[in-house]
């Protein structure tokens, strides 16, 4: 065994794991490890591979990648968002496409080689924009719908694209070009055909047998198999792999396997895609990069903003807010990791030169980069460019009327805040909460609760809820830098005013009563109890009413606690509180409260609320537009209740 051989993969190895830690502490996207590494690597670096030498290993990579995205792709799902994905996304991606490929044309590139830079600014990053919407919690926002139903076309878009620039490599002319392309894409559709046809009737059949023999291996080794073997099949109909892996992936979608196909795969897809983000480094020329920087600086601003604009424009004329659209734009301004894949492909066949190649995969490395900044500020961005005082969530629900005589100010409306507020209703009691979480201000303030977004240590949000006038203020969140600087305020503005602090422990107990906390308890969920009844004791409720409350609590094994606008942060699989709004066109509008699949979706109906005002409602109650809906579930089962409710089961 040649042991120099080994010296190039240990050395990349360590290169890779240095840049990934590297890109890790600076929340940068781990793809730009993967790619400076292969910059290192390559024959303009240090020399240590040849991009052959991992070519086979990388394309497995994006067969593998493909095969995961296709178990994200079930045909219910791509249904159910038809009108955004095809027609939104559609338009998207032609009209990117052409634009770039009339101005690329016209700046002297050849045809072919335009369409290929127009299909890889078309794409955006599906992996880094939907990691930071998750984060910060707008999947189910108005912009990261928008933003995903984009995306998901565009990763189908990929499988064309693929598809034609092999073709677009061959020496074939006009006619001859479209009458190959005619010829592939119908092979492509009679490979959908006997996929979807044989795979959707052997695959979960061959699953359900492995999984009987309950063999990790086996289960591993089939996922494997599967992947592979359907790309072949589409190979040996010359076309690409990743079209089967796809297809594959889009027919187990909707099998009770699919969280652990895609758990399975993952590592391999992740460390394969890897070696093909290195491969893609290794085009990179850096001194090149050095003596084009102007163009390239030039090349990132245009692409960036005329793929913001066109988002923005063809957002907005399907009927979508202002605001909406350019933060869409903003979200999906930059270049794909699939572009690397398109670019690869052209380059393996003579469509597009080395140059050029080297300025469209640095313009993709740079927007990348700037990803995370821009959609965590997409909204404040958007704002500041449309100058205008709307409010960043869509249409507000109309603000509850606030109390602000003889009240309560609860700063901090999460877990331990809401369940104060539960037990102050029931006694009657005004109170006022202050949170930072948009979401759930929103879900709050549409179920009628008297929630004001802002941040409770500014002296100005204090005025607006009232606090000189408070009969008490209850800090319930545990930052405690942030809980002594309210103090401060709090005491500074109306230092007559009792106040309850909470924390996770009692190690800062009496710093912060020295601070100017009348009272400070303990966290867990007997403290929220604990919480709740020291705040009613203050209000002057009697003892045994109290007492006889919390036992209540404790005997129903903290049901209602369960039960919470969760926000941005909610815990995984806990059931949470969502508020639905039936408008004019909703599916439930008309139907009698027992004709609702509760049990189906498994969730519940914690309440309903009409013109305001909540109502006690019976099985034969029959909503009405503008009903509120209180669904109690988790996460995921709330989601396909409340697409439910509005689209029709």
């Amino acid at each position: 065994m040649d042991h120099g051989g080994l010296t190039p993969i240990l050395l990349l190895a360590l290169v890779a794991i240095a840049g990934l830690v590297i890109t890790r502490r600076l929340k940068l996207p781990v793809i730009l490890a993967w790619l400076i590494t292969g910059g290192l690597a390559g024959s303009q670096g240090f020399n240590w591979l040849q991009s052959d030498q991992i070519a086979l290993v990388a394309e497995i990579g994006v067969v593998f990648l493909m095969f995961s995205l296709g178990l994200e792709f079930s045909l219910p799902r791509l249904w159910a968002m038809r009108a955004r994905v095809f027609g939104l996304g559609s338009a998207q991606v032609a009209v990117t496409l052409g634009c770039t490929f009339v101005l690329a044309w016209g700046m002297g590139l050849d045809p072919r080689a335009a369409f290929v830079c127009g299909g890889a600014i078309a794409l955006s990053s599906t992996a880094i924009v939907l990691k930071q919407l998750d984060e910060q919690g707008w999947i189910n926002r108005r912009h990261g719908e928008l933003s995903v139903s984009v995306l998901l076309f565009q990763d189908l878009a990929v499988i064309p694209l693929l598809i034609i620039i092999p073709l677009l490599g061959s020496d074939s002319g006009g006619v001859a070009l479209a009458m190959e392309l005619s010829w592939a894409l119908l092979k492509g559709t009679i490979a959908f055909v006997l996929l979807l046809g044989l795979g959707g009737y052997l695959l979960p059949k061959i699953f359900d047998e492995v999984a009987r023999s309950r063999s990790d291996e086996l289960f591993l080794l089939t996922t494997l198999a599967v992947a592979l073997a359907t790309g072949f099949v589409t190979l040996s109909l010359g076309l690409s792999m990743t079209l089967g892996a796809f297809l594959a992936g889009m027919l187990l979608g909707e099998s009770q396997y699919r969280q652990q196909l895609e758990a399975d795969i993952r590592p391999f897809r992740d460390l394969l895609m890897g070696l093909f983000f290195v491969s893609v480094g290794m085009l990179l020329d850096l001194s090149l990069l050095w003596a084009q920087l102007p163009l390239l600086l030039g090349l990132l601003t245009l692409v960036m903003l005329a793929k913001a604009m066109i988002i923005w424009m063809l957002a907005t004329l399907t009927g979508e807010k202002t605001k909406d659209a350019l933060a869409t734009g903003i979200c999906l301004a930059q270049v794909g990791e699939f572009s690397f894949v398109l670019i690869a492909l052209a380059m393996k066949w003579q469509v597009l030169e080395q140059g050029l190649a080297n300025l469209l995969v640095a313009t993709g490395v740079i927007s990348m980069a700037l990803t995370p900044f821009m959609v965590d500020n997409c909204l404040v961005l958007a704002k500041r460019v449309l100058g205008q005082r709307e409010q960043l969530f869509g249409e507000e629900p109309e603000a509850p009327e606030l109390v602000t005589q003889d009240h309560v100010v609860l700063l901090g409306y999460g877990r331990v805040g809401q369940t104060i507020a539960r037990f102050l209703k029931r006694e009657k009691m005004p109170f006022v909460a202050v949170d930072l979480d948009p979401i759930r201000v929103r879900e709050s303030r549409t179920a009628g609760e008297p929630v004001v977004f802002g941040d409770g240590r500014r002296q100005d949000i204090l005025k607006e809820v009232g606090l000189h006038r408070a009969r008490l203020v209850v800090v319930t969140f545990d930052n405690r830098r942030d809980i002594f600087n309210l103090l401060d305020c709090i005491k500074l503005m109306a230092p007559h005013i009792r106040t309850l602090v909470r924390t996770r422990d009692d190690a800062t107990l009496e710093a912060l009563e020295l601070a100017g906390a009348d009272q400070v308890i303990p966290e867990s969920l007997e403290g929220s109890l604990m919480l709740v009844s020291q705040v009613l004791y203050q209000l002057g409720v009697p003892l045994p009413r109290i007492l006889l409350r919390i036992e209540r609590e404790r005997r129903d094994r903290y049901r209602m606690l369960h039960g919470f606008f969760g926000g941005t942060d909610p815990v995984q699989g806990r059931e949470l509180l969502h508020a639905v709004t039936l408008s004019d066109n909703a599916w439930a509008v008309g139907h009698f409260v027992v004709e609702l699949p509760l049990n189906h979706w498994r969730v519940q109906l914690d309440g309903l609320k009409r013109e305001g005002e909540a109502l006690e409602f019976v099985p034969t109650t029959r909503l009405q537009r503008g009903d509120v809906l209180l669904l109690m579930g988790t996460p995921h089962q709330v989601e396909l209740a409340e697409r439910a409710l509005l689209e029709g089961p």
